[in-house]
């Protein structure tokens, strides 16, 4: 987002909403796990440690924000990413914090 472009109401809110999707430490975990390879509900619970209704709501989140999709084969239900570009998103977050931290390393040596 660069402010050279004008942007409605409308795109902020958006854009906060998305954010807001994010801005859980399960929602970030259950993204994490499926970077590498679709996962089912219960794959997911075991591998992010939570309860199957508290990941099944997250992944609902997820879903309704357009970040992960969902394919149902049988009985079961796979997840995926559906918008990778969050793992640029991610990268830059960390990034600021990695820098971050080692600016107050070294204040402090």
């Amino acid at each position: 987002m660069t402010p050279t472009k004008d942007m409605s109401d409308g795109a902020f809110e958006a854009i906060a909403q998305r954010f807001r999707a994010l801005s859980d430490p399960v929602r970030l975990k259950i993204l994490y796990h499926l970077g590498t390879e679709e996962l089912t509900v219960n794959e997911l619970v075991e591998r992010a440690g939570s309860s199957q209704s508290n990941i099944s709501k997250h992944l609902s989140i997820l879903y309704s924000h357009g970040l992960v999709r969902r394919r149902r084969a049988g009985t079961s239900v796979y997840y995926s990413i559906a918008d990778l570009s969050i793992f640029d998103l991610c990268e830059q977050v960390c990034g600021g914090i990695d820098r971050d931290l080692e600016t107050r390393r070294k204040a402090f040596h």
